[in-house]
């Protein structure tokens, strides 16, 4: 009995630091599938940042994924839309920001939308992306929508986020955690 009360102590003065915010360094790569046909949606609405608080210079940070990107150039099947890295806060409750992409014109951009994470067992992502065409005045005249949600993204892990025509490659990193070393190839072959 007495081993529990002290195992209850212990918990109650670790679980206060095991849901605090955390830092996260957030890298996103929005891409259009060519080789599925897209489709429009409603136009993207006028509150398409959904309360997220837009991409502060500030938290920006260098982009690490551009192998990957590269290698979706190489081929035809694959068009960059846009690709972001930032540094975000994320706690139990979602941690919203509003990403946009070319020229805004009347509150609209050609690439806009909002990314939520929050922390839990694993990080839950929230996307919701529109891809717009704009007429020579800023008004929209067709919109293709992403909006794809994962509650199991692995901290570190690269992951694929399918909407169909459109898709998210995105990695979620607790900021200071260590990168591992690359392995030596010729270690590999031993």
């Amino acid at each position: 009995m007495r081993a529990i009360r002290c195992l209850t102590l212990l918990l109650a003065l670790f679980a206060p630091t095991a849901f605090a915010e955390g830092v996260y360094q957030v890298e996103m790569i929005l891409v259009r599938q060519n080789s599925v046909p897209a489709f429009t949606s409603p136009f993207a609405p006028e509150n398409w940042r959904a309360d997220g608080n837009p991409l502060d210079k500030a938290a920006e940070r260098p982009l690490g994924l551009e192998d990957e990107v590269t290698r979706l150039q190489a081929t035809a099947d694959y068009t960059v839309l846009m690709h972001k890295a930032w540094q975000q806060q994320a706690g139990s409750e979602p941690s919203r920001i509003a990403l946009s992409e070319g020229e805004e014109q009347f509150g609209h951009f050609p690439i806009e939308g909002n990314l939520s994470i929050a922390e839990g067992r694993f990080i839950a992502v929230q996307a919701n992306f529109w891809v717009n065409q704009l007429d020579s005045n800023g008004s929209v005249l067709r919109s293709e929508q992403f909006k794809q949600s994962n509650s199991n993204v692995k901290a570190g892990q690269l992951t694929f986020l399918d909407g169909g025509h459109l898709a998210v490659l995105l990695k979620v990193t607790p900021a200071g955690m260590r990168k591992l070393p690359a392995l030596d190839p010729e270690m590999m072959e031993q």
